[in-house]
């Protein structure tokens, strides 16, 4: 049996089981898919709005040459901080279900074989992310292989009609850079005016573009259906059809809560934020703790890796002892 696993190896769980190593225990991490997942699933050219420092984890240094880190810095940095470590990491094993029997935890497992295994353990916590759960429209069309909830890259989309949903960075970033690709570019955003969160050195670049008529913003819109060929926009009342090719909806992502619920963890409020303890990270469930953005209610933006990775150095100071001089 195990004395700790930690489901999820994004930065927040492996921050989680930095800190437990730094104090004498070893956890097991279980990952659904690679070290790091979310990261990878970001924009193949995305820079971090962060600062290298605000990424550290384990105290080890995050070096860049750049202001802002890249994504493929921050992959390599954490592949490295977990190997620094030497960190038990379990890929490629899916958490399906979370029980407690007699102050054991039991977790079911499947692998992509298929392969069942159950792990126990005498103290969970979970660090699962939110890209595998996007939030969907809820409109016709959504399911047509030509609509994404992701942005890669721009090169694919070359001399087609795109249309991006959504205003925020992530939308801003993948207009501009379809852009420059040669795309054609549509954006449908329900605010009324640019978002106040768009970078600040991004902005005057976005809004010359969408000025020139070279980028296509509809405010106070909503697209309320997608055909294989157009899509129906509702701008402020009014109904357009538009050319359409593709569909980027960016419209942010959720965490999933099905391990926490049936593992016994309460949920309150409007925005089903789980209960647990700020100081601990623990929830209602004695021995299971939370980390990363699954400690946030239905708005994920409210964690990010800056924050979140702070989680795993309260979870590891409940379990009581001071950080070994581990570097």
């Amino acid at each position: 049996m195990e004395q700790v696993i930690i489901v999820g190896a994004g930065p927040c769980g492996l921050s989680a089981a930095v800190e437990l190593q730094k104090r004498g225990i070893t956890p097991l991490i279980i990952e659904k898919h690679a070290v790091v997942h979310s990261i990878y699933l970001y924009p193949t050219y995305m820079q971090f709005f962060s600062t290298p420092e605000l990424l550290e984890i384990g105290g080890v240094p995050f070096t860049t040459p750049h202001e802002k880190p890249t994504r493929q810095e921050a992959l390599a940095y954490y592949r490295k901080v977990a190997n620094h470590y030497g960190l038990r990491i379990l890929p490629y094993r899916e958490v399906t279900a979370i029980s407690k029997e007699a102050g054991v935890f039991t977790l079911q497992t499947v692998d992509r074989a298929g392969e069942q295994t159950a792990f126990s353990a005498e103290h969970v916590v979970v660090s699962t992310g939110y890209f595998d759960h996007p939030n969907m429209l809820g409109i016709p069309g959504e399911e047509l292989p030509k609509v994404t909830h992701y942005f890669r890259e721009a090169h694919p989309y070359t001399e087609t009609e795109v249309a991006i949903i959504g205003g925020s960075n992530s939308a801003v970033d993948a207009a501009l850079e379809l852009l420059r690709a040669g795309a054609r570019v549509t954006m449908v955003y329900r605010g009324e005016t640019y978002s106040p969160g768009i970078k600040p050195w991004v902005r005057p670049i976005f809004e010359s573009m969408v000025n020139k008529g070279l980028i296509r913003l509809m405010f106070k819109s909503r697209v309320e259906r997608i055909d294989e060929r157009t899509i129906v926009v509702n701008e402020d009342g009014e109904l357009h059809t538009i050319a359409n090719d593709f569909v980027l909806a960016l419209t942010g992502f959720r965490p999933d809560r099905k391990l926490l619920a049936g593992a016994g963890v309460a949920f309150r409020g409007e925005h089903e934020l789980p209960q647990f303890d700020p100081q601990t990270m623990e929830t209602n469930v004695p021995g299971l703790y939370i980390a990363g953005v699954i400690a946030t209610g239905k708005d994920a933006n409210e964690v990010f890796i800056e924050t979140g990775r702070l989680h795993g150095v309260a979870i590891a100071e409940h379990f009581g002892g001071s950080a070994e001089n581990v570097r």
